[in-house]
């Protein structure tokens, strides 16, 4: 099974908070997830909202798989986290009611998409960061 990603605009952070902690009203941008366990409150939002001091891990950014996917699709994350984890590159994966969401670290943007495309799936190409042009 393959997919179509995208590659969504921006850089993102993946914030915790104490598990009781209200969701902070800062909290926003193209990908909002907010996730309350009985241990933490995680939010995962447009880095240059978070104010300083609050401990989150900078860097981040997000291919969204083509959706809505049907729920009885199965191994629809390890058919996508699978090529990664082979490649090297972790990821921070998010799921929605319409689709998932892997979050890779800024620096491995380009590695993701070149390991997503080995394995079959498609990268909208204009959503992709262009290299430096050759002086």
């Amino acid at each position: 099974m393959t997919f179509r990603l995208r590659v969504v605009p921006g850089t993102l952070a993946i914030c915790r908070l104490g598990a009781h902690a209200a969701v902070p009203a800062w909290a926003g941008g193209p990908l909002l997830s907010v996730t309350r366990t009985p241990d933490e409150l995680s939010v995962v939002c447009d880095q240059g909202v978070v104010p300083e001091g609050v401990r989150a891990e900078r860097g981040w950014r997000a291919l969204a798989v083509e959706g809505p996917l049907d729920f009885a699709l199965t191994g629809v994350l390890d058919g996508l986290a699978a090529p990664l984890a082979a490649a090297g590159i972790s990821i921070f994966a998010i799921s929605t009611f319409d689709t998932d969401w892997l979050l890779v670290r800024d620096h491995q943007l380009a590695a993701a998409s070149d390991a997503l495309r080995a394995a079959g799936h498609a990268i909208e190409p204009s959503s992709l960061p262009q290299p430096p042009s050759a002086s």
